[in-house]
């Protein structure tokens, strides 16, 4: 057996599961980027990650105005047809129809559309697919109906790429077509009077990452300047654009920087009442991206301002940014996407009536709430179904499946998320929509490509689509294990041990003494910030906890600090949703921890804090655990099979010591990733300690060693008193 020494008593905190990815940082590239653009090195490095290192491209980057954009009608080879089409509908008055989608792209496309086509005197009306009845896209029901109304042109927003059945029905019946979508290219195009789609185009077009409603956008402003009053639309689209680009979490560079830029500088003083009721009921305010204190859920962000506008209760409007779209009013107009009726959102977004605007916005509001409650509920049962029935063969199949019934399908895609942010592995998850179907939506980790794994399976599915992040699917009750069979041997192909632990990207370390107001006003250079061009992550070394405690539902609220030059810096932080890792190490234990910066907007007062992203030992990640000299030992129950547990001492180090009903010993040493298994020391196996079961063994083996060890010093003081 492996050395038997009398077992300390133990001390011990559970941190973040994760894998650090560190830039590389070129120090003479940085100071050199910074002489030309003004910034400090810091920044220049920045750019450096994000591509963009020669001095031309860095100022396009900062100063997003100054590109040089080619006229859209010289880019998209249907786009002069498609605005004719329209124009001439318009002077005859034939009856256009709109098919949107009911995600937020789908649904600001739709209303984009529909405010510009009717400004100009169309004859327009809309339809959207039922998520639960129809799914995503076009269908033969919906042309059929246009057609039996009058319907003589058919618009489609972010979708009808792949519709060729019911765009050739439509030309069956002597309908024109027009398709505006984004999403990648079929074998065969259906048989449309026009297509529009960035996909089309060459690489290198700056147009390639324009959002569904960036298409939407480009139509409409083409058409609104053939007919001479682009002017008089054109803030109203802008602001449409920035809403619908940020919340479909398209690529914030090129074309959708320049123009997402503008737009949120014109959000906070909208002229539109849907978007003024949306932000006053979402709690945001202009010049956003503060940390909300009284948040209950991460990255609720409001901000500050601060004098009037006579149409809008949001004081000296200055600009909004991407983070208060993304997880503020972009979830609200999503709720109704996923569990609502998509036409609240039309109606929200296209009336001038600042009342109704305002029951809409109420109705997103109460949708959204209800969205967060099935969240948490599938969440908690998705959690007990993994821990209970996959988690011991996760090592081997590298891949989450869960599939049970009565789940909403409109909220598994968040689920299947927060799964793959808990335990750093590809997640399916699905529920029945029959006894016969099940239908559902998957997520990705950087190494696996979520649409590469569903053509693996194509032969087993029905209906699937998404990209290398996300996607959705359907297929037969029977197929369901060797489906599950077929995701796991694609995943044991492309994915290693050490890919399933959560990545967390890192830009380049910063001090605490660097981290200021004017370190984040350079930082905000860099937005608008998102997909493509994330939030800076900083790291800082050798930082201590000071002050911490556990607020909301589950956050932790703290205070770190760092001696530099025998000088100590202190700068409060939340850390989102990490209820779990709490209590964190505290002084003197030092810690490396990662984060983004944040502006705090609280009764009058700005500071500048942390949002804390990860943490980890200094040159480590791991367990953390100590031994002292009163003996101690706990047994646990992990799987219905009975353990036995303590810290020992080996030679200058603690050593967590688990006895298995076979006899074979776990040893694990703290900030370590490898453990030893077996009989005894010689003979025992390297193991990756994260690889389940070991890393939930040890987690349950320290949880109990913690409770007895508490139990001992609460009889201590007892006895004392």
């Amino acid at each position: 057996m492996l050395d038997e020494i009398k077992p300390k008593s133990s001390y011990q905190q559970r941190l973040p599961l994760q894998r650090w990815q560190i830039y590389p940082q070129k120090t003479e590239l940085a100071r050199k980027l910074a002489e030309v653009t003004n910034m400090s090195p810091l920044i220049s490095q920045l750019l450096i990650n994000r591509g963009f290192d020669l001095p031309d491209t860095a100022e396009i980057f900062l100063n997003p105005q100054s590109l040089n954009l080619p006229e859209p009608l010289d880019e998209f080879p249907d786009l002069a047809m498609s605005v004719e089409l329209l124009q001439n509908a318009i002077s005859t008055q034939e009856k256009i129809a709109i098919c949107g989608d009911y995600d937020a792209d789908g649904m600001t496309s739709t209303a984009l559309l529909l405010r510009s086509l009717r400004t100009f005197n169309a004859d327009v009306d809309y339809a959207i697919p039922s998520r639960m009845h129809e799914g995503y896209g076009i269908n033969k029901r919906i042309i059929e109906e246009f057609h039996d109304e009058g319907v003589r042109i058919i618009l489609t927003v972010d979708n009808g790429i792949s519709a060729f059945e019911p765009i050739a029905r439509a030309k069956e019946l002597g309908l024109k077509t027009i398709i505006t979508d984004h999403h990648d290219i079929p074998q065969k195009l259906p048989p449309a009077d026009a297509i529009l789609n960035p996909k089309l185009l060459p690489e290198y077009s700056v147009y390639r990452g324009v959002a569904g409603v960036g298409v939407a956008y480009i139509l409409a402003m083409s058409l609104a300047e053939k007919l001479g009053r682009a002017e008089e639309i054109s803030d109203t689209m802008l602001e449409l654009f920035a809403l619908g680009t940020i919340a479909d979490l398209a690529p914030l560079v090129g074309v959708n920087r320049t123009w997402v830029k503008r737009g949120l500088r014109l959000l906070p003083k909208s002229q539109l009442a849907g978007i003024q009721a949306l932000i006053q009921m979402a709690g945001v305010q202009a010049l956003g991206s503060g940390i909300n204190k009284k948040a209950e859920e991460p990255r609720e962000l409001v901000s500050n301002s601060i004098t009037k506008n006579p149409k809008s209760k949001i004081q000296n409007p200055k600009s909004l940014k991407p983070d208060d779209i993304g997880f503020r009013l972009g979830p609200r107009i999503n709720a109704i996407g996923r569990i609502g009726d998509p036409q609240i959102i039309i109606e929200l977004l296209t009336t001038d009536d600042m009342g109704i605007a305002l029951e809409r916005a109420m109705q997103c509001e109460a949708t959204n709430a209800r969205r967060r409650e099935m969240c948490e509920e599938i969440e908690k049962k998705a959690i007990e179904v993994v821990e209970t029935e996959y988690i011991a063969s996760l090592k081997n199949d590298r891949v989450l499946f869960v599939v049970q019934p009565d789940w909403h399908h409109g909220v598994i895609g968040i689920v299947a998320s927060r799964l793959v942010e808990r335990y750093g592995v590809p997640v399916f998850i699905g529920t029945y929509e029959d006894d016969n179907h099940i239908r559902g939506s998957a997520r990705g980790i950087p190494e696996f490509n979520v649409f590469d794994a569903l053509q693996y399976c194509d032969d087993l599915l029905g209906k699937y689509g998404g990209h290398k992040a996300a996607g959705g699917f359907s297929l037969p009750a029977e197929n369901l294990e060797l489906v599950r069979q077929r995701l796991s041997e694609f995943a044991n192909q492309c994915l290693e041990l050490q890919h399933l632990k959560p990545l967390l990207k890192i830009d380049a370390l910063a001090n605490l003494n660097q981290v200021n107001r004017e370190l984040y006003q350079q930082i905000n250079a860099l937005e608008p910030c998102g997909i493509d061009n994330p939030n800076p992550v900083f790291w800082t070394p050798n930082v201590q906890v000071v002050e911490q405690q556990t607020v909301g539902k589950g956050h932790i609220k703290l205070t770190v600090a760092q001696m530099i030059d025998g000088q100590q810096y202190k700068i409060k932080g939340i850390a989102w949703r990490w209820r779990d890792y709490f209590p964190l190490p505290r002084t003197p234990r030092k810690l490396d921890i990662a984060y983004k910066l944040k502006e705090n907007n609280f009764n009058g007062n700005t500071s500048i804090e942390l949002e804390v992203l990860g943490v980890r030992l200094p040159g480590n990640s791991g367990f953390l655990f100590t031994y002292e000299d009163k003996p101690v030992k706990a047994t646990f129950e992990y799987n219905n099979r009975q353990y036995i547990c303590g810290i020992y001492q080996n030679g200058s180090s603690a050593e967590l010591r688990i006895k298995s009903p076979e006899d074979k010993i776990l040893a694990v040493q703290p900030a370590n990733d490898i453990g030893l298994l077996g009989i005894n020391r010689e003979q025992a196996q390297k193991i990756d300690i994260y690889q389940p079961p070991y890393y939930h063994i040890i987690q349950a083996a320290l949880k109990a060693l913690n409770s007895y060890q508490l139990s001992v010093n609460s009889e201590q003081r007892r006895v004392d008193s």
